[in-house]
């Protein structure tokens, strides 16, 4: 992987994890999202979290400061990997097999790099392996919630690289992969099916391109399941992601050997230590539920302005408003101060202080930010409230007037 590459991975992921949890309006999301999701789907790390981040997200906690998130795998020796019979079969899963969706404690031991990898090389058939890496939740720079493997298999017809990557995601939080309208050229074929404990898999036969720029072919399964997890593991017709040639017309597993393989109860143990990424909003909650919120934000909305629809959690809140003829998107936020060590610090520089206590920090054109979505940021008795509207589009509300929403002594949190 290139420098560059490594730097699309981490930044993604980054704001992957910043963001996660935040769902603007549908036909909002796509525009926001477009871009980004089409490079997340090529970085390996984060096949599902790339789906789920909005600019709505970015704009919420850009304040907050975003965690840069980097990092290395430690390559191991090559080896070979006797058959393991699920996999190097593709029978169809026994009821005894088919439970990775069955609930795991949250908290376990740490697993290291090289015991994903070990259980990974287990659940392959018979071939050669080189270039073999894992990344465990020992992992400092991924706090543990994330654990991974890649590998180069040979099993006699070519080299292929193959990747793996296990996660767990909040209740609310994960996003269920989808297959598109199959059109010619860009996936040879796509499944989603739901199994008996109630986990969803996705399979699909495609290419690292869509465009077909290269030939490369990318085949993939993706397991969710109630626990949270998400298990995707990719393979593709070169020792490489990109830049390589073909070494083999197709990649050397099967749809049935993925699907065994993202199944495989040997993951269970894995998936227990991997830590819920994306945000814990019971403990940012205030305790002010979402209806109560939409009622403080109805009584502050200039005149002639209306919410038409909420959506939210316990901590965002996301608005479409109509003026007129006019329509917008407008995104609150209100939650507890986590007190993380430079939290309050980051959100006091360029704030100033409001008249009954409390700091004011303002984002938009005029402002120290003028670049960034117009946005008002209140910091009052450890509770964050921030109002302001999504990086896109023709503001409906002006600056002053998302000010005078996120200034209010309205906003108070429950004690």
């Amino acid at each position: 992987m290139s420098e560059q590459d490594k730097f699309e991975d981490d930044l993604l992921y980054a704001l992957t994890r910043t963001g996660e949890g935040f769902r603007p309006d549908q036909a909002d999301q796509a525009g926001l999202v477009s871009g980004g999701y089409q490079l997340g789907r090529r970085r390996w790390r984060r096949r599902s979290t790339a789906a789920v981040v909005g600019g709505a997200a970015a704009l919420a906690l850009v304040g907050t400061g975003a965690v840069y998130l980097t990092g290395s795998a430690s390559p191991s020796g090559a080896s070979t990997v006797a058959a393991a019979p699920a996999a190097s079969t593709g029978a169809a899963l026994t009821p005894a097999s088919a439970g990775a969706g069955t609930p795991t404690p949250t908290a376990a031991a740490a697993v290291t790099g090289d015991e994903v990898l070990s259980t990974f090389k287990a659940l392959l058939p018979k071939g050669q392996i080189t270039g073999a890496s894992g990344r465990g939740t020992d992992d400092p720079a991924l706090k543990g919630t994330f654990a991974g493997a890649q590998l180069v298999f040979d099993d006699g017809a070519g080299k292929s690289l193959l990747m793996v990557g296990v996660q767990k995601h909040r209740p609310g939080q994960s996003q269920d992969r989808s297959c598109p309208e199959l059109k010619p050229g860009q996936l040879d074929a796509c499944s989603v099916t739901t199994l008996a404990d109630g986990s969803k898999l996705y399979l699909s036969e495609g290419y690292e391109y869509p465009d077909h720029r290269a030939t490369t072919k990318e085949w993939m399964a993706s397991l969710t399941g109630p626990d949270g997890r998400e298990i995707s593991l990719s393979e593709w017709n070169s020792p490489q992601e990109k830049g390589a040639p073909d070494s083999r017309a197709n990649p050397p597993l099967t749809l049935d050997q993925l699907r065994a393989i993202v199944t495989d109860k040997s993951w269970d143990r894995i998936v227990a230590a991997v830590k819920p990424d994306g945000v814990d909003y019971a403990a940012l909650s205030t305790g002010v539920s979402l209806q109560d919120r939409q009622a403080i934000l109805t009584g502050l909305l200039p005149a002639g302005v209306t919410a038409t629809k909420v959506d939210g959690n316990e901590v965002a809140m996301n608005v479409q408003l109509t003026q007129g003829g006019s329509t917008g998107s407008l995104v609150v936020r209100m939650q507890k101060l986590t007190g993380q060590q430079g939290e309050t610090k980051d959100m006091s520089q360029g704030a100033t202080t409001l008249p009954e206590g409390g700091q004011l920090k303002l984002y938009g054109p005029g402002t120290s930010s003028p670049k960034a979505a117009p946005m008002a940021e209140v910091v009052r008795d450890d509770v964050l409230v921030q109002v302001g509207e999504p990086p896109t589009g023709k503001p409906l509300l002006s600056l002053d007037q998302l000010k005078a929403i996120a200034t209010s002594p309205e906003w108070k949190a429950k004690k």
